[in-house]
Parts: structure tokens; C-alpha cells; sequence
């Protein structure tokens, strides 16, 4: 039999349409691969019409698997699915970067404080005033490294196992821990808020990690982009009327914000 070098070179094979019924999984496969896409980029990507790609972002939203706004599609964590701290760095930060902003002003007389892992949290920690003596408590590697380099904070990192999409620390050790403290101020994160759900989030582990931080902080502050909102992910951790302020963007509809507001949230937006 001939050898592959002697057949000479395979003839060049047109793309194949992707076969209607994948056509939703190759979709929902891109943007959670990406982190976020635009309408326009997905269409190229696949092959298809503009319209093609809305009607299946329609379908996988209302599945609960994608968010869409302003001609961008984001992935909705699951169970199963969570985005790394890399690709969270692509999502609204300009954005991101207000709400850090909003969260240093509303520090008080805080001292001691909880940041919670994630890229927002990490940007409120960078928010953080480098001219008060302040005393960090966290559950996340990049906020710990941040921080541990100002003169101003004492860091204290929590024990237990890193989770190498986020790097948080969850499990039994960090939750004992974080029980031992009591502190001022906390900055959570969420990776989805409802009314009807409160603030939810993929990972059991994390999930106790947040509510032990909501536990033992005598005041708590939500940060988040204006996506998170509208969003169920797995597991239940908190309440809307946990928390003393809720600040997101000034992307956050009018008339989502109020629904908000009127079930017992103080949104701030910025």
C-alpha cells in the first residue's frame, strides 16, 4: 500500500454547514468559549445569517444559558459550567471599574473587610484607599497579592482548597475560618441576583463561603455588573435585603431597577 506521502496532497474539502440540530450547541459552545460575543463576530464565526444567530441566542436565553444585551451574548454559569477570572476580564470594564470606584466610597468607618473572589471584587480592592490602615479578609489569590504589597493593609488569606478558575479558596477549613471573624464590611460578588432567588452562584463550596462572609459582616455591600441581574444560577446564598446597597451600572434598565427597588433592594447605580 502506497504511503500517505506518495498519494500527494488531500484535494481542499468545502466547509461543511453545521447540521441544523447542533447549530444551538456550536452557539452556546462559542460564546461560553469567548465569554462574550457579538452577534455580528457569531455569525461569521458559523457560517450563518445575523438572524440565524439572534434566533438561537433567543432560544439559549430562554433556556437560561446565555444572556444577551446590546448586541452582545454572555454565558449564564451553571452547575456544570463556570467562566474563568481571564475571561471576566473582557466583560464591562469600564463598567466594572465605576462600580469598584462606587464601593471605596462606601466604606464608612470600615476597618476590617471581606473581599470576595472574582475580577469585580478584585477591582474594589484595588479601589481600596491607600491612606487609612486598613485590615483585609479574603478568600481570593489575586486580591491577597494585590493587596499584600501596600503598607496600609494587613491581608489575611483564608485556608483551603484554590479553585483554578477563580481562584477562591472554598471548603470546610476556609468556612471555619471566615466563623472565627468580625468584621465591618463585606464585598460580594454574585454570579446571578433575582427577586425571586436572591443571589445565587455555580458552586455549592462558594456559595458557603459567601453566606458564612454575609454572616459574620456587620454591614454588606453587593457589587456587580448590570448583567447579573435577571440571572438564576445554582445555589442560594443570600437575600436582596442582605445587603445595605447594590451597586451596578447605570446599564441596568430603568424599569429592572425598579422592580428591584420596589422588592427591597437599594440599587445604587453609577
Amino acid at each position: 500500500m502506497p504511503s500517505d506521502a506518495s498519494a500527494g496532497p488531500l484535494p481542499t474539502l468545502p466547509e461543511r454547514a453545521a447540521p441544523q440540530g447542533s447549530r444551538t450547541e456550536e452557539l452556546l459552545a462559542l460564546v461560553r468559549r469567548r465569554g462574550r460575543i457579538e452577534v455580528s463576530e457569531a455569525a461569521r464565526l458559523l457560517s450563518v445569517s445575523q438572524e440565524t444567530v439572534r434566533r438561537e441566542l433567543r432560544k439559549l436565553e430562554a433556556q437560561g444559558l446565555v444572556r444577551r444585551s446590546y448586541g452582545l451574548a454572555f454565558p449564564v454559569e451553571t452547575s456544570s459550567f463556570e467562566t474563568a477570572l481571564s475571561e471576566r476580564l473582557q466583560s464591562f470594564p469600564e463598567e466594572k471599574a465605576r462600580i469598584a470606584a462606587e464601593a471605596a466610597r462606601h466604606l464608612g468607618e470600615a476597618q476590617t473587610i471581606f473581599v470576595d473572589e472574582g475580577f469585580q471584587p478584585l477591582l474594589a480592592a484595588r479601589a481600596l484607599p491607600r491612606d487609612r490602615e486598613l485590615t483585609v479578609l479574603t478568600s481570593s489569590l489575586p486580591v491577597a497579592t494585590e493587596l499584600s504589597a501596600r503598607p496600609n493593609v494587613q491581608v489575611i488569606m483564608i485556608g483551603g482548597r484554590v479553585r483554578g478558575k477563580t481562584l477562591g479558596v472554598v471548603d470546610g477549613n476556609a468556612v471555619d475560618m471566615i466563623r472565627t471573624f468580625r468584621l465591618d464590611l463585606g464585598l460580594i460578588g454574585s454570579n446571578g441576583v433575582t427577586i425571586e432567588d436572591g443571589l445565587t452562584t455555580p458552586d455549592p463550596a462558594v456559595a458557603r463561603v459567601k453566606a458564612a462572609a454575609i454572616e459574620v459582616s456587620r454591614r454588606r455591600i453587593f457589587i456587580g455588573a448590570h448583567h447579573k441581574f435577571g440571572v438564576t444560577s445554582f445555589v442560594r446564598f443570600a437575600g436582596l435585603d442582605d445587603f445595605e446597597a447594590m451597586i451596578t451600572g447605570t446599564q441596568l434598565g430603568s424599569a429592572r431597577a425598579r422592580a428591584f427597588h420596589a422588592a427591597g433592594a437599594n440599587i445604587v447605580q453609577v
